[in-house]
């Protein structure tokens, strides 16, 4: 018989009782933050649950980890402690179970409508790292700065390549964007432009949320990796492309990248998307075929008319080192889409549709080599993905690779976007269908407004 809880969720939320995603909340504005899990359209306050003695498990009992304004301490308790916190949950939240279902008192001091709360971020971010970890994203982005000779770099078939952000601009879903300000390429030999960035875009991510943390020196294996990792949050890594393009050389992103990024509010935990796991995609080995004999091997790729050919293989290639080598490659079937509505409009557009699955690089696989010169992580931290494009272009990640760098506009109902205008709203959800539920990550949105004078 499927699990089912007490309170109504409807066939399409994504918030039923098989996932029971964590965020912290004020009941209302101005009132204390405190834990929670989101179950349909309700928010249970696990503060009210715990003091209510009904973490009656070996780790979580007396534990004040939900009295907290974040959930940083209760990530800090590990895999052992998410599972009883989770096993405890949906006992209570069980059609069967009427210890919370029977309690009125108990009910309204511990469900509110989700409609009614201020989500805020649910974790003391205290280092945010951002990964480059899809083949297909390289590869566009290769093909439009570099040519399509030789667009993905050698080293980066050799290790999930990753710059450190900036934590302190991590905002929860719903709140402003200002464009950025900064420099860009100068035309010929005037001065280099200075102002609001003229190519603003979005970046379809996600980002796993870190557990407990490593000592310093003490490089975490990549096959135990899993369990550092709490769970995943949808990402918008807002991104002005003319700062970037202009500042990232010798350096990486710096101004271009750091003005903000979003966050959904609820973090799924890897147990909920764990009916959703699947193998990591086959990945691919670079190799120009030259014969047409061995075509029916190759996925093949058009680009500016010419065709790169890339063998598939049943295994990353070149093999990562060891330390990168995991017995189980694993990633999740986690369907995700992008939708702009744009500035004066009442309508959104689908922009683009992709999978979690398109990653060439596992989260454990980047969280593994983050760890293995010794770097230290701490519960809280986040690790973005980089960009989830797919191989057709209506499954690529951003403006930039789906206009071409501006040079094919999208037209969204009737209005022409080669890069993100004020006003325009950008939405990202991501979802798991199972038997007759759907586990999903609800919204993760943001609105340009104008750089400040």
């Amino acid at each position: 018989m499927a699990l089912k809880s007490f309170i109504d969720v409807g066939p399409d939320s994504h918030f039923p009782i098989q996932n029971l995603p964590f965020g912290v909340f004020r009941p209302e504005s101005g009132s204390p933050a405190r834990p929670g899990v989101a179950i349909g359209d309700r928010v249970l306050d696990l503060s009210a649950v715990a003091s209510a003695g009904l973490f009656g498990g070996p780790i979580l009992s007396g534990s004040d980890c939900f009295h907290q304004p974040n959930l940083n301490k209760f990530l800090a308790l590990g895999r052992p402690a998410w599972r009883e916190a989770r096993a405890a949950l949906q006992k209570i939240l069980s059609s069967t179970e009427p210890v919370l279902r029977d309690n009125a008192e108990l009910k309204k001091k511990s469900l509110f409508p989700m409609d009614k709360v201020e989500m805020v971020v649910p974790i003391a971010i205290g280092d945010y790292t951002d990964f480059f970890s899809s083949m297909h994203h390289a590869k566009n982005c290769g093909t439009i700065f570099r040519g399509p000779q030789n667009p993905i770099p050698q080293n980066w078939f050799h290790l999930p390549i990753a710059y450190h952000g900036r934590a302190s601009s991590i905002v929860i879903s719903g709140t402003k964007i200002f464009r950025p300000r900064g420099q860009g390429y100068p035309s010929g030999n005037s001065p280099p432009y200075f102002g609001p960035s003229l190519k603003l875009d979005f970046e379809l991510e996600m980002a796993a949320v870190v557990g407990p943390g490593n000592e310093l020196g003490k490089p975490i294996d990549v096959n135990n990796a899993a369990d550092h990792i709490f769970g995943l949050v949808l990402m918008n890594d807002w991104s002005a492309r003319d700062i970037q393009a202009w500042e990232y050389v010798p350096l990486g992103p710096f101004l271009g990248k750091s003005f903000g990024t979003t966050i959904s509010p609820w973090i799924v935990t890897l147990e909920a998307l764990e009916a959703f796991a699947c193998e990591a995609p086959k990945q691919v080995k670079r190799f120009l075929i030259t014969s047409a004999s061995y075509l029916y091997l190759c996925r093949t790729l058009l680009v500016s008319g010419s065709v790169l050919h890339y063998i598939l293989c049943d295994f990353q290639e070149p093999k990562p080192l060891l330390y990168l080598a995991e017995k189980v490659s694993k990633n999740y079937d986690i369907s995700l889409e992008v939708q702009i509505k744009p500035a004066g409009q009442k309508d959104s557009c689908i922009v683009t549709k992709s999978n979690f699955k398109n990653l060439y690089w596992t989260v454990t696989q980047q969280l593994a080599h983050h760890t293995i010169n010794g770097c230290n992580l701490r519960p809280g931290d986040l690790l973005g993905t980089g960009t989830i494009s797919g191989p057709e272009p209506e499954s690529y990640g951003c403006l930039l690779e789906l206009t071409w760098n501006g040079q094919n506009p999208l037209s969204l109902n009737g209005t022409p976007r080669k890069f993100l205008e004020d006003g325009d709203e950008v939405t990202i959800t991501g979802l798991c269908k199972g038997d007759g539920y759907t586990v999903g990550f609800g919204a993760c949105s943001g609105k340009i407004v104008p750089a400040p004078q």
